[in-house]
C-alpha cells in the first residue's frame, strides 16, 4: 500500500518501506489525526482497535508512507465488517411515540370488542322478531352483522395518516433550521431539541480537506503590503470550479503585534482568473506539484489520492 490508498483488507504490517506510516483511521475509530504505524507486535492480546499499530483496517486511507503486509481478514471478518454486522443485527426499537399508539391500539381494540359483545348480547331478546322471519338464526346474524359494523366504524382508519402528515410538517420545520432529518420517526425526539451538537470525524462529512481560500502577496511597501485573496469553490476530485480574486491591503500596526493587528480594506469585486496572471499562484502551483507525491489516476471510481485535493486547487 502507499500513500493516497484505501485499505482493502485487514492486513498486518510486516514492513516500512519509507521514514514513516501514517493511517487515517477515523472511519473506523473516530480519531481526528492520522495514526502513525510500526511494525512491532503488540503484547496485549485485547488490545482494543485504537492500539494495533501495526495492524491496517479495512476501509482506511493511506495519508504517508509505504508498507507492505499480509491480508489477515476480508470481508465480513474485518473489523469494519464485524461493525456492520452488528448493525444489521441490532433490532429497530420502537420509539415512545410508537409504543404509545400501540398501547392506544392495544386498548381500543379491547374496549370496541366489549362494546360489540355488549350489543349482540343485549339484541339477545330480539332474535326471534318477526321482522326476521321468526328465526332466532337469522336475528342472531342480524345482530352480529351490526356488531361487526360498529367494529369497522370505531377503528380511527385516518388516525396514521394524520399522525405522518404531522410528522413530516416537522421535517419540513427542522430543515429550515438546518436540521434535515432522514427517518421520520426521529423527529419525536430530534423535534423538541434546542441545541444539536454534532462531531467532524466523517460521520456527517467525508473527512477529506480542500482548498476554499489563499492569501499570496502582491507588492510590498515600507510598513504595507498588498495581498491577494483568492476564493476557490468546488469541493470535490474533478476539476470543476473556479478562482475569484480579491484585491487587499494590509496595514502593519507595531512590530512585535503585526500579526495581531491587521487591517483589511477590499478593492474590487471576485473576478475569475487563472494561475498564470499571478506569478504567486504559479510558484504556489509548483511547489504543491513538486512538494507532493500524489498523482491523479481517473477511473470509474475517481482518483484515489486524498492529496490529489491540492493538485486540482489551481487551474
Amino acid at each position: 500500500v502507499t500513500v493516497g490508498d484505501k485499505v482493502p483488507a485487514d492486513i498486518r504490517l510486516a514492513s516500512i518501506r519509507s521514514t514513516t506510516l501514517r493511517v487515517d483511521q477515523s472511519i473506523l475509530t473516530g480519531e481526528s489525526v492520522s495514526v502513525l504505524k510500526h511494525t512491532d507486535p503488540v503484547p496485549d492480546p485485547r488490545a482494543v482497535n485504537q492500539d494495533k499499530k501495526n495492524m491496517l483496517f479495512s476501509g482506511t486511507n493511506i495519508a504517508a508512507g509505504r508498507a507492505v503486509g499480509v491480508v489477515v481478514a476480508t470481508g465480513v471478518q474485518t473489523e469494519i465488517g464485524k461493525i456492520r454486522d452488528e448493525m444489521a443485527s441490532t433490532d429497530a426499537e420502537r420509539t415512545p411515540l410508537q409504543q404509545k399508539l400501540d398501547q392506544f391500539g392495544e386498548q381500543l381494540s379491547k374496549v370496541i370488542s366489549v362494546i360489540c359483545v355488549a350489543v349482540w348480547a343485549i339484541n339477545v331478546g330480539h332474535f326471534n322478531d318477526p321482522v326476521h322471519g321468526g328465526s332466532w338464526l337469522r336475528g342472531a346474524v342480524y345482530y352480529f352483522k351490526i356488531a361487526v359494523a360498529l367494529a369497522v366504524a370505531a377503528i380511527p382508519e385516518g388516525l396514521p395518516a394524520v399522525i405522518t402528515t404531522c410528522l413530516a410538517l416537522g421535517t419540513r420545520r427542522m430543515a429550515r433550521k438546518n436540521a434535515i432529518v432522514r427517518s421520520l420517526p426521529s423527529v419525536e425526539t430530534l423535534g423538541c431539541t434546542s441545541v444539536i451538537c454534532s462531531d467532524k470525524t466523517g460521520t456527517l462529512t467525508t473527512n477529506q480537506m480542500s482548498v476554499c481560500r489563499m492569501f499570496v502577496v502582491d507588492s510590498v511597501l515600507r510598513d504595507r503590503c498588498r495581498l491577494n485573496e483568492f476564493t476557490v469553490t468546488g469541493s470535490t476530485y474533478a476539476p470543476m470550479g473556479k478562482c475569484e480574486c480579491f484585491r487587499l491591503k494590509m496595514h502593519f500596526g507595531f512590530a512585535l503585534f503585526a500579526m495581531s493587528r491587521l487591517l483589511f480594506c477590499r478593492y474590487k469585486d471576485g473576478v475569475k482568473v487563472r494561475c498564470s496572471q499571478y506569478e504567486g499562484l504559479v510558484e504556489l502551483a509548483l511547489i504543491c506539484a513538486l512538494c507532493n507525491d500524489s498523482s491523479l489516476d481517473y477511473n470509474e471510481v475517481g482518483p484515489a489520492n486524498t492529496h490529489s485535493r491540492v493538485l486540482h486547487t489551481l487551474p
